[in-house]
Parts: C-alpha cells; sequence; structure tokens
C-alpha cells in the first residue's frame, strides 16, 4: 500500500487530505487500512477531530470489523446468503457484466467509514480495525481518500 505524495492541508480550516493507492484481488479481499490511516491522522498532526475513509468506485466498501479469520469468513457467508455471485442480475443483463453482486455488495456496506481521533489515535476499539473490502470480481488498484479534521 503506497502513499499518493504529501497530505494537502485545506485553507482556513483544519482538514488534512491524504490519498492512498491500495491493491487488491478482488472477490471480497479485506485489507487492513488502520495502520495507513494512524499514518494519516500523524502526519495531519490532529490531537482530537475525525478521520473519514472513503473508496473511490461502486464496487468497494469500507467498514470496521474485528479482522480475523472466523470474522472474514463469517462476513464473506453473511454475503453470500444475502447477495449471491451467481444471481439474476438486471445489471449483468444490460451490461454483458458479471459484477452486480459487487455493486449491491459495496451499496449495503457503504463507501466510507468515519472515526474519531482522540488524544491524536484514532479512537478504535482493542479488536477492532478499519477495512476495505473489495467486492470486485477481479483484482483492482483503489483509491482511498483520507480526511483527518480538527
Amino acid at each position: 500500500m503506497a502513499g499518493a505524495g504529501e497530505p494537502r492541508r485545506g485553507v482556513g480550516v483544519g482538514l488534512v487530505t491524504t490519498e492512498l493507492r491500495v491493491s487488491t484481488r478482488g472477490d471480497a479481499d479485506i485489507i487492513d487500512l488502520s495502520e495507513p490511516v494512524s499514518r494519516a491522522v500523524g502526519d495531519a498532526g490532529v490531537s482530537d477531530g475525525q478521520a473519514v475513509a472513503f473508496v473511490r468506485g461502486s464496487t468497494a466498501a469500507i467498514s470496521t470489523m474485528e479482522l480475523e479469520p472466523g470474522g472474514v469468513a463469517d462476513l464473506r457467508a453473511l454475503l453470500d446468503r444475502l447477495v449471491p455471485v451467481a444471481g439474476d442480475y438486471e445489471h449483468n443483463r444490460l451490461n454483458n457484466d458479471t459484477n452486480s453482486h459487487a455493486h449491491q455488495r459495496a451499496s449495503l456496506i457503504g463507501p466510507s467509514e468515519v472515526v474519531p481521533v482522540l488524544g491524536g489515535r484514532l479512537a478504535l476499539g482493542t479488536w477492532q480495525q478499519l477495512v476495505l473490502i473489495d467486492f470486485d470480481d477481479r483484482p483492482r488498484e483503489r483509491t482511498v481518500i483520507v480526511q483527518v479534521v480538527s
């Protein structure tokens, strides 16, 4: 995972924006964003505020979870029950495509999370990680925009 350059500071406000580049395998690949977002908070020099992580694209999502094998397996099983990969999807028919399930799953979870920043650190729980989930049916290069607000 690589950053996309120097953080940009908002003019007249306590806002710093950083872009992260993330390579994924697709097919519900889950990437831990906790450390790179924590680095963005540190680089912003914010003691108390909020960190917003937003993924560009309509087939990926950002959430929080306990990132361990059982939790990952349970989340994937839940999404397979709710939005199966093989389904009768209008998007696939109309666009000669195969990833409607990815769009639907990403819509359910959502493209962003807001995490409080307290004492210069993300206020995540002990077993809680900030994660990117790529639902597309192929590997992708994703851009995650992190905004730290004070």
